[in-house]
């Protein structure tokens, strides 16, 4: 049951995705604040309204929508709100909550070139039409205004945001000082360590983000804060911030060492080593488990452990 503590009420809707139920966080302040409107599908709506009548909310009720980033179980219920709860956010959200053609053959031609680049075979290239039937989830909808570092939302004058790209390069935080809470969205969470998603370069952009880089700062930039209590996009609460980063980053770095040791017996594609590091889910997860793969290779080069060959495709290995 939903209820309100310190100004904040966690709501909890199921996502037909493996990583389960996702959380939005009502906020009283001087205007009635939504952050995160999970997926777009009519059990987590009926579950939100659930949730909202506890609180004695309505839909109507909320004035805005500050959303953490854009993946579809975090934005998808915008489409089912009013036109009259303004949406805020990075401004790197706008191309993907409200896609247009372009955008998607610009995802399409950059993943192929990607799939060139790390050795997947032919037989792989028709996966790239799951682009667009992963947005079936999402929305339609535009920014209001944008959000970045440093800035106080509009209506919420004891918070501000922080920015924390990697596992979306859209991903804010926001923070309230006065008591230490943070809603992190996907940055930390209590019980799995969020993927560093592979994304096309951002407008104006050639080089492709390196996600696992920037999570990996994105945690360590979290322990410059007085954080009590993180509000996390799943699962529980996070009270023992910095012991859980540590552990995120010891077990990111034992990883990518294991990969670092394949390396030093033969040079590899990004596929070869996707394979051997998720033998059961690379086909069923592909994207996830490139940007998995690829996320060690670029820590592991970071830290001057590999060299690459220009090669099509790229060949890794150890120096």
């Amino acid at each position: 049951m939903a209820e309100w503590k310190d100004g904040i009420a966690k709501l909890t809707m199921p996502t037909p995705f493996k990583v389960g139920d996702v959380n939005a966080y009502l906020i009283k302040g001087d205007c009635l604040t939504l952050v995160d409107a999970g997926i777009k599908t009519k059990a987590s709506w009926n579950s939100f309204k659930a949730q909202l009548a506890d609180l004695h909310v309505n839909t109507d009720d909320i004035e805005q929508v500050i959303i953490t980033h854009h993946h579809a179980d975090h934005v998808g219920m915008l489409d089912f709100l009013s036109d009259k709860a303004e949406v805020y956010g990075h401004p790197l959200n706008e191309r993907w909550i409200k896609p247009t053609e372009d955008f998607f053959q610009e995802q399409e031609d950059f993943f192929r070139g990607l799939f060139l680049e790390f050795g997947l075979p032919q037989e792989y290239l028709p996966s790239l039409s799951s682009l667009r039937q992963a947005f079936k989830y999402s929305c339609n909808r535009s920014l209001a205004g944008e959000l970045v570092e440093g800035m106080v939302p509009p209506g919420l004058t004891e918070w501000s945001v922080i920015e924390t790209p990697g596992h979306a390069q859209s991903q804010i935080a926001l923070f309230r000082e006065g008591d230490g809470i943070l809603i992190g969205g996907d940055l930390i969470l209590s019980h799995i360590s969020p993927n560093p998603i592979l994304e096309a370069p951002a407008p104006g952009e050639k080089e492709r983000p390196r996600p696992q880089l920037q999570h990996n700062d994105s945690m360590k930039k979290l322990l410059s804060y007085p954080i009590q209590c993180v509000y996390t996009g799943h699962g529980e609460e996070v009270f023992q911030l910095r012991e859980l980063i540590e552990k995120r980053l010891f077990h990111q770095h034992e990883r990518a060492m294991k990969v670092n040791n394949w390396l030093k017996e033969k040079q590899q594609t990004v596929f070869e080593l996707c394979k051997s590091l998720f033998p059961t889910a690379y086909k069923r997860e592909l994207m996830l488990t490139l940007s998995e793969t690829v996320g060690q290779l670029d820590y592991l080069a970071s830290i001057g452990e590999i060299s690459s060959k220009d090669h099509q495709p790229v060949l890794y290995q150890a120096r």
